[in-house]
This record gives structure tokens, C-alpha cells and sequence, in this order.
């Protein structure tokens, strides 16, 4: 598989201008984590605000990560881990408050759930905290409030000249020690040296063991320009600013539109092959769900044929100790729906419609049954397969039908 990592921006790109994940793009990021493509949310928010999309994503069960404050953090969303960080000297707050005050501008920073600043009236500040679901502490000394070392700082104002001036000023005033950069017209980033979405891209890569030419990134902002740069396919929004696409390979669709569902769509789940899907890494991401706490586990997988073992113990056996006709069927619809997932064209999803089975001998408790599920229908809208299951001496135990809807995405 030529592409092994997926890094989105998260405004603009993710969501669109009412600010969610369409059931298109869910769908379709879930799939291409199935298939072994590790996801990353590249945002300038902060991590409190990006780990609810993770979550809906289901990069807590996939392994993927949260890069938030355009670059200050890296976590590792399923365990939790913080694999990097990179904080602003805290002996700087006071001439960052100094110089705001003097040129009339409010500041604020983050911390856990809460938003620290000089102004909780400024309408800015409380979009932001809105849209991170993160609640704002005014304060009346910003530099004496802020007793930890922030991520970043942002500074506000409606008078956009005075910030670019303010951010020209800096930049040679504070270069070495901090960067500064407009996300907005009307916010000034303020965050530590060499700090951005590229950088710390490279980071993760290092650790990952992962080559920048495997990575495709997707973004619509000038932040998002470096790692667009970086990837072994760079990818700008319909909705970019004209220096953005220009710095890109590929210009897919704006946000409203579900460009970046269609982009990976198109460039990377139509080239994966039932055969290229890398079967341990999708065990892996299910341990946690049905198929984990049944002990299932995929060993094969092709066009036409999917193959998967299961044990006969205390999770999938009857009081008696055979293997339980529920757990069965569990097993074949498992099998099945890999199949058909891996089948469905870019632009549709698999629903499961109906399962219907034959018992026709037992597996007893110690035995790890095998499951080969092969296609014998594949219709425009639905899917059939045909799941024997057996014993581990090629006993036949079962043989189930399994039919599959097949949807477009909306």
C-alpha cells in the first residue's frame, strides 16, 4: 500500500461550515483506518478541543493521533500518551501582556478545559471557547493567572493593521525565543521557536518509522502549507486560499462539498486491493470491539474469499461447552462484512441486511473454529456470501448466508 498515513487540518478541511463531520466523512475515514491507514488530526486547536472528533472518527480504536496548537503536541489518541510537547517560557507572559495592553488588544491562552484572558466579553474569545466546549476564566492579572507554561498564545483585535504590525514587530523582536503567525485576520499565534504543523509532522514520522513520501496531508490554510509541502501527496481544499492550492499536488472539493471524503476516495481506497489490507493491523483496531472480545481474528483475505479463526471458550460457548449458534453467526457476519467492505467502490458503504444460518454439528470447547467466507452474489445494491465454519479436524459446523446492502454515501 503506497499511502500509510492520512493528517487532516480540522477547520475547513474536516468540518464543514456548520462545523461537523458529515456521515460521508466518517464513513469514509473510518473505512481507510480499517484498511490500515493510520489517521492524524493536524489542528491549530487545542487538544481538549480535537479529542471529541478523534473520538467520533474512532481513532481511540485505530491508533491515531491528535496533532493540536499547530504543532505544540503530539498525543497518541488511543493510550492517552503524550508523545511530544513544546511549551512557551512562562518568564515571556508578562511582556506578551505588557504589549497587548499598550497596543489595546486582549490575549488569551489554554489550559485543560478552561480559556485564560484579560477579556471574557470579546466575541472572538467566546466563539473559540465554544468551539473548543471549553469554559472562560477572566482574570484580571493575564501574566499572574497564567502559573503554567502555555502551548501558545493568541492575541485579538479587529484592527488588522495594528496586528500585522504588531506581528512584524515581534518577529524580529522575538526571533529565536518565540514565532508568531496570523491564523486569522483578527488572531495573532504566538507559540514556541520552530514550532508548526510540518515539524512536528516530522517528529511523528520519526517515531513511527514512517516515510514522508507514504503521507498524504489535506489542508485549506496557510498553516497547513508546510505540511502540505512535506507529504508524499499534498492536497488543498476547493475552499483554500489561491497560495495554499498552489503549494499542493491535487485540489479536491471545498468542505461543504465532503472534498476530503472524495479526495480519499479517489486517491487512495480505489487503489487499495482486498489482498494489500494489512490484516494484523486490522485485528489490532478491533480488540476492543465485537469481533476482539470474541477472539476473532482475520487470517485472509481476497477478492472473492475471507477467512477468520475463532476459539471455543467462555466467551463463545454454550453452558454445556459447544460452540454457541449466536457466536456463530457473529463469526460469518464478520467475515462477510470485511468482504464487502473491501469490495464497495469508493463513493459506497456496506450495511449489514440479513444473516441466516445452518447448524449442522458441534465444536466443543478447547477448539478454534475456521470461518471462509466467498462471494456469491455481488450485485449493484447488495451483496451475498456463503460462510462455512469448521472445526479445526475440517469438521463442517455450520453454513451461513449473509447478504449485505450496498449503499451510496450521501
Amino acid at each position: 500500500m503506497k499511502y500509510e498515513m492520512i493528517v487532516l487540518d480540522v477547520d475547513g478541511t474536516l468540518l464543514n461550515n456548520d462545523k461537523i463531520v458529515t456521515a460521508r466523512m466518517r464513513a469514509t475515514l473510518i473505512k481507510v483506518q480499517q484498511m490500515g491507514v493510520k489517521l492524524v488530526l493536524a489542528s491549530g486547536r487545542p487538544t481538549y478541543g480535537v479529542l471529541p472528533l478523534a473520538r467520533e472518527l474512532e481513532l481511540d480504536k485505530n491508533n491515531g493521533y491528535i496533532l493540536s496548537y499547530n504543532g505544540g503536541q503530539i498525543i497518541n489518541v488511543q493510550t492517552g500518551d503524550l508523545l511530544f510537547e513544546k511549551r512557551i517560557n512562562p518568564e515571556m507572559i508578562p511582556y506578551l501582556e505588557r504589549k497587548t495592553k499598550k497596543e489595546g488588544f486582549d490575549i488569551f491562552t489554554y489550559h485543560e478545559d478552561a480559556i485564560y484572558t484579560n477579556n471574557a466579553s470579546n466575541e472572538y474569545i467566546i466563539r473559540e471557547a465554544e468551539l473548543n466546549n471549553m469554559h472562560i476564566r477572566e482574570v484580571e492579572c493575564f501574566a499572574e493567572a497564567v502559573d503554567f507554561s502555555p502551548c501558545k498564545c493568541m492575541i485579538v483585535s479587529d484592527d488588522e493593521k495594528a496586528l500585522v504590525g504588531l506581528e512584524n514587530h515581534w518577529k524580529r523582536r522575538l526571533a529565536g525565543e518565540l514565532d508568531v503567525f496570523r491564523s486569522e485576520k483578527y488572531f495573532l499565534e504566538v507559540v514556541p521557536p520552530f514550532i508548526d504543523k510540518a515539524n512536528t509532522l516530522s517528529v511523528l514520522l520519526e517515531v513511527l518509522k514512517v516515510k514522508s513520501e507514504n503521507v498524504v496531508a489535506i489542508g485549506d490554510g496557510v498553516c497547513d502549507v508546510t505540511m502540505i509541502q512535506l507529504a508524499g501527496l499534498g492536497i488543498a481544499m476547493g475552499n483554500a486560499q489561491e497560495s495554499v492550492k498552489a503549494c499542493a499536488d491535487y485540489v479536491t472539493l471545498t468542505n461543504d462539498e465532503d472534498g476530503v471524503a472524495v479526495a480519499i476516495e479517489r486517491q487512495i481506497i480505489s487503489e487499495i486491493r482486498p489482498t494489500e489490507i494489512p490484516l494484523d493491523k486490522l485485528n489490532e483496531s478491533a480488540k476492543h470491539a465485537l469481533m476482539g472480545n470474541l477472539g476473532i481474528q482475520y487470517t485472509y483475505a481476497s477478492e472473492d474469499r475471507v477467512e477468520a479463526t475463532m476459539p471455543v471458550d467462555e466467551r463463545t460457548r454454550q453452558p454445556f461447552g459447544i460452540l454457541h449458534g449466536g457466536a456463530t453467526l457473529a463469526l460469518a457476519e464478520t467475515v462477510a462484512g470485511l468482504g464487502s467492505l473491501a469490495l464497495c467502490k469508493p463513493d459506497e458503504m456496506m450495511v449489514g441486511m440479513q444473516v441466516s444460518g445452518n447448524h449442522l454439528s458441534s465444536a466443543h470447547e478447547g477448539d478454534t473454529v475456521r470461518a471462509v467466507g466467498t462471494i456469491i452474489h455481488r450485485g449493484r445494491s447488495s451483496h451475498v456470501w456463503n460462510v462455512d465454519v469448521f472445526t479445526s479436524t475440517d469438521k463442517l459446523v455450520s453454513s451461513i448466508r449473509v447478504v449485505n446492502s450496498i449503499l451510496k454515501k450521501q
